[in-house]
């Protein structure tokens, strides 16, 4: 079998039958698809089963959350490459033979190709500069190149596991696993996965489309916001355990503060305390570990005042006194 598919799903019956269709429209023949249902409680299995295809293998659970979900799937995968779709996206029709003919081509260990995205809205279909992997310049085309040779710029790549073709011994080799019981468990999967890879290449074509809705938890900063301070507690406990901390530390504590830092400023009113709350405990811990000095001595002076005011206040609302 040439492409596992991994689709995890939870109350997705608006959208699901298309990303399955995309899996059945597809030029290459020779996949398999793993959907696991994660304790959907609309019609969204109903729609699973009725769609009758021998290479669909469905799972049906009790809500355990994407990342377990994942880690659960990639147990069972038997294609020699693994893709990952989300229950409200698709591929174009082409995108599995294109990725696999590329990803075969240059024996990656990660194909990244490009997503474009679908707003549910509007219909409007449009770029951005993270999807369309513009950090990567024109040296990178029809290149395998490893994690070394973007170490400037490796904070600056889309993290979405969507976006990436894997070569399935190459994960059971690295063994990476999601992390679970959080949102945002892409993120940490993403960087120990690339930093263990050895052939990586792009692929400038969009062969993803990502949706774009109100229920997308991208679209509104709300109390799942929470969970960008144990994924970056997560981070860097896997860059440390990896032995990757020296050599990334002034961008990775960077990336590591600004990701709750900006979730505070833009977080829905009633979790900005609770959110705040959890970085102070964070921080607290960092004051007496053995990183406390790197934290100084790396960070700007934007982030370094914001980590300073979170230790010192001693609620959100002390901390708002020292930022207005």
């Amino acid at each position: 079998m040439k492409v596992s598919v991994i689709l995890c799903v939870y109350n997705e019956e608006k959208y699901i039958s298309r990303a399955i269709e995309s899996i059945l429209g597809q030029t290459l023949t020779d996949w398999e698809l793993i959907i696991i249902n994660d304790g959907s409680t609309d019609s969204t299995l109903d729609i699973i089963n009725s769609y009758s295809d021998e290479r669909i293998k469905v799972i049906d659970q009790e809500n355990i959350g994407p990342g377990a979900s994942r880690n659960k799937a990639l147990e069972i995968v038997q294609g020699d490459y693994v893709a990952f779709l989300d229950g409200d996206d698709w591929f174009i029709s082409e995108a599995l033979e294109e990725a696999y003919a590329e990803a075969v081509l240059k024996d990656t260990d990660i194909l990244m190709y490009q997503m474009i995205n679908y707003d549910d809205d509007t219909g409007r279909i449009y770029q951005n500069d993270w999807f369309n992997l513009n950090s990567f310049d024109e040296s990178f085309d029809d290149k395998v190149f490893g994690p070394e040779d973007t170490k400037e710029f490796l904070f600056d790549l889309s993290v979405g596991v969507c976006q990436k073709l894997y070569k399935n011994s190459f994960l059971k080799r690295a063994d990476v696993k999601f992390p679970e019981g959080i949102y945002f468990e892409d993120m940490p999967f993403f960087f120990e996965i690339y930093l263990k890879a050895q052939r990586i290449a792009i692929l400038r074509k969009h062969l993803y489309y990502r949706r774009k809705h109100s229920s997308s938890i991208t679209h509104v900063v709300d109390c799942s916001y929470l969970d960008t301070v144990p994924a970056g507690q997560e981070l860097m406990k896997r860059f440390i355990e990896n032995g990757f901390y020296e050599e990334y530390k002034y961008d990775l504590i960077a990336y590591k503060i600004n990701g709750p830092r900006m979730a505070l400023a833009e977080i829905v009113d009633e979790c900005k305390a609770p959110l705040f709350d959890l970085i102070h405990e964070d921080y607290l811990l960092i004051k007496d570990s053995l990183y406390y000095e790197d934290y100084l001595s790396e960070l700007g002076p934007v982030k370094r005042k914001f980590f300073l005011d979170v230790i010192k206040s001693n609620d959100y609302e002390e901390f708002k006194r020292f930022n207005y």
